[in-house]
């Protein structure tokens, strides 16, 4: 059941997009807490970047969102991930999902395995790096988010309004197609089914990046800044980042834009059997058409 509830968290991370605008004008309330979340990473800046990230320049900069499922003595795995670029010259932002069973290399590790295996691995920075030599692009930030805070976040926020493609029935709730608003349980299970869904996992990863999408614009909004304590204590211990308090005042002065231009796709591929166990297959041709689309957006050769 637990690990249901990843794919909600990573939402907070998102949040913090908007979320820096508002730390950015409650300065002295949130600072410490920005400084809590902050976990820095064991290198400067990627391998794949041959200049430095300007954020003040307003140089496009790339994040990966991360659900993790930690429990004692348990690594846990990123059993959600989100790929984020944002470019504040064309103001967009494209956002989508890597499946978490992509059968990909494990860099630092050198075997083949399920993208998921790197977090239990080597956590953050094996993560970032096996995404990194998968999509063939630099990644600048990280936002980690343990599954607690999810229905914290949108009840913080008096839920979220998504666009539901059409209706169906889970866990005793009823979801009419078109535009509805949802609670933090009802937003729960409208996230949760997969299996009813005709599209099965890409279904329910819909359904997630629309759920992000209203929390950044709900948290984006004026109104939400009263909401900042709330939105806080949800937020609380359960999140990471390698982005600083000023890095996230960046984000906001340059960016903030960005979330009016989204574009979301998915990760094409196919389901296969091997060793007895199942695999999310990427062609070569997929994986060079995703670089180059993310290389276009970030303006990197």
């Amino acid at each position: 059941m637990k690990k249901f509830f990843i794919v909600f968290g990573v939402i907070v991370g998102v949040l913090l997009l908007a979320g820096g605008g508002y730390a950015y004008y409650l300065y002295d309330s949130v600072k410490d807490t920005a400084g809590d979340m902050h976990e820095p990473i064991n290198r400067e800046t990627s391998e794949k970047r041959t200049e430095k990230l300007n954020m003040q320049e307003k140089d496009p900069v790339s994040i990966l969102l991360m659900g993790v499922d930690e429990r004692s003595n348990d690594q846990g795995r990123s059993d959600t991930m989100i790929m984020i670029t944002l470019n504040p010259n064309e103001n967009s932002m494209y956002m989508f999902n890597i499946p978490r069973d992509t059968r990909t290399e494990i860099i630092g590790r050198g075997t083949i395995e399920k993208m998921n295996h790197a977090y239990a691995y080597g956590g953050v920075e094996m993560t970032m790096d096996t995404v990194e030599n998968f999509l063939d692009v630099p990644i600048d930030y990280y936002f980690k988010v343990n599954m607690e805070a999810f229905k914290d976040v949108v009840s913080a926020l008096n839920g979220v309004t998504v666009d539901n493609p059409y209706a169906f029935d889970y866990e005793g709730y009823s979801f009419p197609a078109g535009e509805i608003d949802l609670d933090a349980q009802e937003a729960l299970a409208f996230s949760r089914m997969r299996y009813e869904d005709p599209k099965g996992d890409m279904g329910r990863n819909d359904r997630q990046r629309e759920i992000i999408k209203s929390i950044i614009d709900e948290g984006a909004s004026v109104g939400s800044i009263n909401k900042i304590g709330d939105l806080l204590q949800a937020v609380g211990s359960n999140v990471k980042t390698n982005m600083t308090f000023e890095e996230m005042n960046d984000i906001f002065q340059n960016y903030r834009d960005a979330r009016k231009n989204m574009t979301t796709f998915e990760v094409q591929g196919r389901g296969e059997m091997i060793d007895n166990l199942w695999y999310y297959i990427v062609s070569d041709e997929e994986k060079q058409s995703i670089t180059q689309k993310l290389k276009n957006h970030l303006e990197i050769s």
